[in-house]
């Protein structure tokens, strides 16, 4: 499973990655994380605020950082 992590590298950005991966070493769930800092590349995904999160090819959550709760859904857990 490929996570993404989109935002310029705020401190909002790392909150939400570090949480990313806490929920996955609880989960054992298998995934990798990219953070993608290029704005081109955000806009790309028609995310307009960040932090902003990919699953899957997927936006799941924009602007806001998100609960280890709605992560653990996202990833099926």
């Amino acid at each position: 499973m490929n996570i993404k992590v989109l935002g310029p590298g705020c401190s909002k950005c790392k909150k939400t990655a570090t949480i990313i991966m806490e929920v996955i070493e609880e989960t054992g769930t298998k995934a990798t994380i990219e953070k993608v800092t290029d704005l081109l590349k955000i806009a790309e995904y028609g995310v307009f605020g960040t932090p902003a999160v990919v699953i899957a090819g997927d936006v799941k959550s924009v602007g806001k950082i998100p609960k280890k709760e709605d992560i653990k859904k996202w990833l099926g857990n």
